[in-house]
């Protein structure tokens, strides 16, 4: 019969444990899906309502602060951070903020806060690329087609654990 050394086996354990820490922080680093830097500020500190409600971008205030889903959004007035707090769903980028005609190619990219669509109510935000506008491109292949195309590939994240760019 054979018998097996606790040290061994306490080793072993060890390893494991070690092994699923590490890989189970990479996993939730890797999952990440918002468009931000360490500091975790949405929109790079525009106000999602001015999008939404006005069509303009406007860099928000810090005196105007709220947090959302693990994210610092920043306002234009109180006014602002008052709808936000009120329905801040209506308010969030879409595809966590990365650039909605990459999403749409199954990639992610920073976008430019000032390169931006309201559609349907929505916020979509967009790259400033020296090659071309990605918002054209966008318009004139079809936003619909390419909305579609973003959501689907958006809904798939195993996608996207590969671009953290």
């Amino acid at each position: 019969m054979k018998t097996t050394d606790p040290v061994k086996t306490k080793k072993d354990l060890f390893t494991l444990f070690c092994l699923l820490c590490f890989g189970a922080s990479t996993l939730l680093a890797q999952s990440h899906s918002y468009s931000t830097d360490d500091s975790m500020i949405a929109l790079q500190g525009y106000s999602p309502v001015s999008y939404v409600d006005q069509g303009k971008a406007r860099l928000g205030k810090k005196m105007y602060k709220a947090s959302h889903d693990g994210l610092s959004y920043y306002f234009a007035n109180k006014d602002e951070l008052e709808k936000f707090k009120g329905n801040p769903e209506k308010y969030k980028a879409q595809y966590g903020g990365w650039c909605a005609f990459a999403v749409s190619l199954g990639a992610k990219f920073q976008p430019d806060p000032n390169s931006f669509r309201i559609v349907d109510g929505k916020l979509y935000l967009f790259t400033v690329n020296l090659e071309g506008d990605f918002v054209k491109v966008w318009e004139q292949e079809g936003k619909e087609k390419h909305i579609g195309q973003a959501d689907k590939n958006w809904s798939s994240m195993d996608k996207f654990k590969k671009f953290m760019l």
